[in-house]
C-alpha cells in the first residue's frame, strides 16, 4: 500500500519552529553551562549557544520569510555570523550545511529536509580539525542518519513530521550514550553540554510542532532535564595553560581556504579548531596561546572582525569561587597580574587600531608587542570602547556562577568604555550588574578594583563594596610623567601649548588625574635625565604624611626608568604594598613610550 503523500514543510512555519527551537535553548542556557566538561571545563556552553542562536533570533527569524531556502540560508549565515564557542561553531556550521543544500527550494519535503541534515552533520564534521565521538557531532549524526532512514522507509509514512519523530527519539538515545562514549563525562557524571543543547534545540522544534504557534508565544521553556542538572561531580580535563585562550573571530573574504587557514593554526600550537563557514565568510575558532597569532593567520586571507579572547584558566577560577559578588573591569585598569589570576577578576579588552588593523588591548595584542609595532606604524594608534556586547559576553558568563557582577570602569570621561558597560548592564533582566564609575584610570583604576575584588572574596555585600569604593574613590590619586607627549596633546588630553615646551626644553611634563576624572597638566620636572626620581620626590611632597600607602607603578615600554621610579618611592613613602605593571595600549596609545604613572590609595588596616 503506498505511503501517504508528504505535507511540504513551508518557509513560515520552519521558521516559528526553529524560533520555538532557539528560545528552548536559550531558557536552558544555565543548565548547559552547569554540566560543561569538555572540551575545557569552563561553564560557558550554555551562553555560547544561546548567542550564537540569538543571532539568528534577532536577525533572519526576525522577519517573515515565503521561501524555505532563502530562510535557511539566512539562517546559516546569521549564525556563522554570530557563532560563539566550540559548540556554538559546530551548530553554526551545522546550519550553513543545511541552508547549502536546500538554498534554490521555495519548501522541503521530507526527503529533501533528510539530504540537507544529512549534509550539515558532514559540513559540521568536516569544520573540526580533530573531531570527537561523544559530543555534539555524534548526537547530530545520529540525528541525521534517523531522518534519512525514515526519509527512505517505504513502510512507514513518508512526510517531515514522522520522520522528524524518529529522529528525535534517535537523538535523545545518542546523547543518554555521551558519557560511554567519553570517560571524562562518565567520571563527572554528565551528559555533553554541546549535544544536550542541540536535543534541546530539538525538543523545542517538536514543541511547536506537536502544539504549534502556541509553542512559540510561550517563548520557549526551560527543559528540566537541563536546568536542574547538579554540578559535575568532577572531572580530570585541566585547561592546559600553555592554551589557555579561546580565540574567536570573523574572516570575510574571497576564496577563503579553509585547509590552509587550518595548518596555520595548527603550526601555531592551536587545538580545538572549529573553522565554520564558506568561500567568502569563515568563523574561526580556536584555543591558543597566542591570540594574536590566530588573527595574523586569519589576517593573511581576509579581512578579521569580531575578534574575541577569553581566559578559560580565569573563567574555570571565576566559576569555582563561592562569593555571590564578582568584579569585572576594563583593559583600561592596569591591574597586577598575580591579583587579576588570585580574584579571577573578569577584564573586557578595549580595541586599539594601528596602520588600519584593530586589535585587543592586552589579549590579541600584549603590551610589549604593541609598542613594538606602535615604533613602526605609519600613523599614531588610536583606540576604542569595547563594544556592549563584549560586556554582555563578560556578564552573562559571571552571571552564570554568581548571584551579582560589579563593573569597576574607566572614568565616564575619558571614554565611552563606562557607557557601554551600562548598556550592556541594561540588558540583563534581572538587574543583577551594577555599573561603577572609577572616575581614574591605569594604575588608579586598577587600585579600586583591586580593593573591590578583596571585598568581595570576604563575601561581603555590593551595597558595602560601592560604598567602600566611594570612600576611596576621591583618596586614589594617579600621575603621571611622559617624555613624548604629543600623543596626548593629539588625543586632547594634553594642551597643545605644553608641546614646544617639552620638545624644546630638557623639561618633563607632569600630568595628574583631577576630581572630574581627566588628566591635566600638573607642572614640569626640571630634569630629563633624573625624572624617574624627581617624579618620586614630587608624588611624596603632595601626600601626607603619616600614611601607610598601597601604590602601583606603570610603564609604557620603560622598565628600567620604572624600576628606578619604583626603588626612590619606597625610600620616601611608607607603602604597605606595591606592584609594578605594564601599562598597556588603552594608555599607552595616548601617554606614547617611556610614560610613567604613579597610582596610590590609603592601605586598609584589615
Amino acid at each position: 500500500m503506498p505511503a501517504p503523500p508528504d505535507r511540504p514543510l513551508t518557509a513560515p512555519a520552519l521558521r516559528l519552529a526553529l524560533i520555538a527551537g532557539a528560545r528552548r535553548v536559550i531558557a536552558a542556557r544555565d543548565g548547559l553551562n552547569r554540566i560543561n566538561v569538555f572540551p575545557v571545563a569552563d561553564g560557558d556552553t550554555g551562553n555560547n549557544l544561546a548567542s550564537t542562536l540569538g543571532s539568528v533570533l534577532h536577525g533572519a527569524l526576525s522577519r517573515p520569510s515565503q521561501h524555505a531556502g532563502d530562510l535557511l540560508s539566512q539562517v546559516g549565515n546569521d549564525a556563522i555570523d554570530g557563532a560563539r564557542g566550540n559548540s556554538g561553531a559546530i551548530l553554526a556550521q551545522f546550519l550553513y550545511g543545511v541552508a547549502e543544500r536546500v538554498r534554490t527550494l521555495p519548501e522541503l519535503d521530507a526527503r529533501s529536509l533528510a539530504a540537507a541534515v544529512r549534509q550539515g552533520a558532514q559540513s559540521a564534521r568536516q569544520a573540526l580539525a580533530q573531531p570527537v565521538e561523544g559530543t555534539i557531532l555524534s548526537v547530530i549524526t545520529a540525528f541525521a542518519d534517523e531522518l534519512d532512514a525514515a526519509a527512505g522507509d517505504r513502510d512507514a509514512p513518508a512526510d517531515a513530521r514522522s520522520g522528524f519523530a524518529r529522529a528525535l527519539d534517535r537523538a535523545r538515545r545518542a546523547l543518554a550514550d555521551t558519557p560511554r562514549q567519553m570517560a571524562l563525562l562518565q567520571r563527572a557524571g554528565v551528559v555533553d553540554a554541546g549535544a544536550q543543547g542541540f536535543v534541546d534545540l530539538l525538543e523545542g522544534i517538536a514543541e511547536f510542532v506537536e502544539g504549534g504557534p502556541r509553542a512559540v508565544r510561550m517563548r520557549g521553556s526551560a527543559p528540566p532535564a537541563a536546568n536542574d542538572a547538579p554540578e559535575p561531580v568532577g572531572h580530570d580535563h585541566d585547561i592546559d595553560p600553555a592554551r589557555r585562550w579561546c580565540t574567536e573571530c570573523l574572516l570575510l573574504g574571497q576564496g577563503l581556504d579553509r585547509d590552509r587557514l587550518r595548518t596555520a593554526l595548527e603550526a601555531a600550537g592551536a587545538d580545538s579548531i572549529v573553522i565554520a563557514g564558506g568561500a567568502s565568510r569563515l568563523r574561526v575558532h580556536a584555543h591558543t596561546g597566542s591570540p594574536q597569532a590566530l588573527f595574523d593567520a586569519c589576517a593573511e586571507q581576509g579581512q578579521v572582525e569580531g575578534m574575541k579572547a577569553d581566559d578559560m584558566v580565569r573563567q574555570q577560577a571565576a566559576a569555582a569561587l563561592t562569593q555571590p559578588l564578582v568584579i569585572v573591569t576594563d583593559s583600561a585598569a592596569d591591574l597586577p597580574e598575580d591579583i587579576g589570576e588570585r580574584f579571577a577578576i573578569g577584564v573586557v579588552p578595549a580595541r586599539v587600531d594601528l596602520d588600519g588593523r584593530d586589535y585587543l588591548d592586552k589579549v590579541g595584542l600584549s603590551t610589549a608587542e604593541f609598542y613594538r609595532r606602535m615604533a613602526a606604524s605609519r600613523q599614531l594608534p588610536r583606540t576604542s570602547q569595547p563594544p556592549p556586547g563584549d560586556f554582555r559576553r563578560q556578564f552573562e558568563l559571571s552571571l552564570a556562577h554568581h548571584a551579582r557582577v560589579l563593573y569597576v570602569g574607566l572614568s565616564r570621561a575619558l571614554s565611552g568604555t563606562l557607557q557601554s558597560g551600562e548598556h550592556a548592564a541594561a540588558r540583563d533582566p534581572g538587574a543583577r550588574v551594577r555599573v561603577f564609575d572609577t572616575i581614574n584610570a591605569a594604575c588608579g583604576q586598577a587600585l579600586l578594583v583591586w580593593r573591590a575584588a578583596e571585598l568581595a572574596a570576604r563575601g561581603q555585600e555590593e551595597s558595602d563594596v560601592v560604598a567602600e569604593l566611594e570612600r576611596l574613590r576621591p583618596l586614589t590619586r594617579m600621575w603621571a610623567i611622559a617624555p613624548d607627549i604629543s600623543h596626548a596633546v593629539r588625543g586632547g588630553r594634553i594642551p597643545r601649548w605644553a608641546a614646544p615646551i617639552a620638545r624644546l626644553t630638557a623639561l618633563t611634563p607632569m600630568a595628574k588625574m583631577s576630581v572630574d576624572g581627566r588628566m591635566t597638566v600638573a607642572g614640569l620636572l626640571l630634569t630629563r635625565a633624573r625624572a624617574p626620581e624627581a617624579f618620586a620626590r614630587r608624588v611624596a611632597r603632595a601626600l601626607p604624611q603619616g600614611q601607610r600607602w598601597r601604590l602601583i607603578v606603570g610603564h609604557c615600554d620603560a622598565r628600567p626608568e620604572a624600576d628606578r621610579l619604583l626603588v626612590a618611592l619606597r625610600a620616601r613613602l611608607d607603602i604597605s604594598e606595591d606592584r609594578l605593571v605594564d601599562t598597556g595600549a588603552a594608555i599607552g596609545a595616548h601617554a606614547g613610550q617611556g610614560a610613567l604613572i604613579v597610582a596610590v590609595q590609603p592601605a586598609q588596616a584589615d
